[in-house]
């Protein structure tokens, strides 16, 4: 068994005025009632709230308290992200890691902001990976991040075991944000340790789910501390004989038999995507989406992009669209000849 015990913070956040000394205080408190605990985690921007007119240069005081507070208790530090004003004047949400010495081991910058609505913000381009010495490797994505199951694709595929997700989400979806942390995990055969605020910073619902799928602590719309006691063996484990001894995930996606030309930006096999419309926040009474005319007419990919993989069925071979109706009857309709 290789434990290491993580602790997440749902706290109450403020949007007009710092959250840091109450970030603090409570890493005080937690500490205090839970001294076994060795990593702790935030909330994304729990320190100054969801505006990024509070952003700061990446080295900065708040910073520097946290790297204090870090080596005072002994701990791994992740105090969720902060806006961050880069050299060049841009915009990122950037989170931290902190060792127990105190020393910053990463900086990541947020790969997918919340657009249309998390505005004027940039996105990163680099992955966050460290080791915790002779316990594991981890990894970390922030919020939106985990919606596009490539950049967990991307940590694991380089061992990670655990994956550290801050996030601020006070919106309705927060449902379905938890659905994809409990699939994250399946899917990838890893921890996933899911914070989120409180008040300005989320609705709470914090979650720690193990490498089965299984909801170890979940959180509800209060202020929590939940340090729990994980077993990184036990995803080696899970990796090496299948989740429950069944699927095994990784293995399977290493020895594929397809590559995806989605994923070539060159190839066309994007062409879809490229007809649902910008990227804009819906405005009162928006139809967009609803037009019954005509199927917009879309560029299809010459065949040998697909490179053998088949082509389903109900897709119209001439547009790339659904198949006419009356076609897509007679075919429901003729007995099978396999």
């Amino acid at each position: 068994m290789t434990p290491f015990a993580v602790a997440g913070v749902q706290m109450h956040v403020n949007a007009l005025q710092p959250n840091v000394d109450g970030m603090i205080h409570r890493l005080d408190v937690l500490m205090a009632r839970f001294p076994w605990t060795q990593m702790v985690l935030f909330s994304e921007l729990a320190p100054f709230g969801p505006l990024p007119r509070f952003s700061l240069p990446l080295r900065n005081e708040t910073l520097e308290r946290f790297r204090e507070a870090a080596a005072k208790h002994h701990v791994w530090l992740i105090p969720g992200s902060m806006f961050e004003t880069a050299e060049d004047g841009r915009v990122y949400n950037t989170s931290t890691v902190i060792d127990p010495r105190g020393e910053i081991v990463a900086h990541y910058r947020k790969m997918f902001p919340f657009r249309p609505y998390e505005a004027g913000v940039e996105a990163g381009t680099g992955f966050c990976i460290f080791d915790v010495p002779e316990v594991g490797r981890f990894g970390l994505s922030i919020c939106y991040d985990i919606w596009f199951p490539e950049t967990t694709r991307q940590l694991t595929a380089h061992g990670v075991e655990v994956l550290l997700h801050p996030v601020l989400t006070g919106t309705t979806d927060r449902e379905a944000e938890l659905a994809i942390a409990r699939a994250t995990a399946a899917q990838f055969q890893c921890y996933v340790i899911d914070v989120n605020g409180l008040g300005a910073g989320g609705v709470g619902k914090s979650c720690v789910v193990d490498p089965t799928a299984t909801v170890l602590h979940q959180s509800g719309g209060q202020e929590d501390m939940f340090p729990l006691e994980l077993d990184l063996d036990y995803v080696r484990r899970q990796r090496e004989t299948g989740m429950k001894g069944l699927g095994q995930v990784l293995k399977s996606f290493r020895d594929r038999s397809v590559d995806f030309p989605v994923y070539d930006r060159a190839s066309g096999a994007d062409a879809y995507l490229h007809s649902l419309g910008p990227l804009e926040i819906p405005q009162q009474g928006s139809r967009a989406g609803l037009d019954m005319g005509e199927t917009p007419e879309i560029a299809r990919p010459e065949p040998e992009l697909f490179k053998g993989a088949a082509v389903p069925e109900a897709v119209n071979r001439t547009s790339g669209g659904p198949a006419p109706a009356r076609e897509r009857d007679e075919r429901e309709t003729t007995p099978s000849t396999t």
